[in-house]
């Protein structure tokens, strides 16, 4: 399998401030699924940032999906951003839309037309159990239910990695129980491979995953069971 994910002696820091990451090197494969945790602080959500250019790399390299984002230009990153799906904590929707709009603003953005939006959003919609709220807005619903909405946005170009950044952490148990089984299933039947950091690795998964962990030094070490 290909890799979808490369680094090789990364380091990653805020300005001139102190190295978050160090020296990291690691791969993920087409069809991973994997946790990144460690403690709060390590730099779990700043390693998940440099996998989609919200940071580049101080020092060493990064490939994603086969480009080099120490030097990516506006163009392709934005091109590569295209086929990424990324789920937030808080969810991100926008409050003045309706969850049909929330969940095909990657094909609004991309120039779809109005029919495939709509065919798009119906089959999403369905898949995370959201059938008849396609007119309804985020505050209207659960916190579980927006995090579902978030889900069926990050699907809706049917992306080859999703980047996960503590998907579940405001939810309650039975929503994030929900939550994992559709990125389970994501990767699982899509083949998609998907990237989550979490500070808790649930229990209900049924497929392997690896588990990448951040040490308060800013290392990097895959943990194999």
């Amino acid at each position: 399998m290909s890799n979808v994910i490369a680094a090789n002696d990364l380091t990653l820091s805020y300005g001139s401030d102190e190295e978050i990451i160090k020296n990291a090197s690691f791969s993920i494969k087409k069809g991973d699924f994997v946790f990144i945790t460690g403690p709060s602080g390590s730099g779990k959500s700043t390693l998940l940032k440099s996998f989609y250019g919200n940071l580049t790399p101080g020092t060493g390299s990064l490939v994603v999906g086969g480009l080099d984002m120490v030097n990516i230009k506006k163009d392709k990153l934005q091109e590569l951003r295209s086929h990424l799906g990324i789920v937030f904590q808080d969810y991100r929707l926008i409050n003045e839309w309706t969850v049909e709009k929330n969940v095909v603003l990657p094909l609004w953005i991309s120039g779809y037309s109005d029919e495939v939006q709509s065919t798009q959003a119906k089959r999403l919609l369905h898949h995370v159990k959201l059938s008849g709220k396609e007119q309804k807005y985020p505050m209207e619903l659960s916190g579980g239910e927006q995090q579902r909405v978030g889900v069926a946005r990050a699907l809706a170009k049917n992306p080859f990695l999703i980047l996960a950044d503590e998907p579940t952490g405001n939810l309650d148990e039975y929503s994030s129980n929900v939550i994992w089984d559709l990125m389970e299933n994501a990767c699982h039947q899509l083949d998609t491979t998907v990237v989550v950091v979490t500070h808790r690795i649930p229990t209900v998964f049924n497929i392997r995953y690896r588990r990448f962990t951040i040490d308060e030094g800013g290392k990097v070490h895959e943990i194999i069971p």
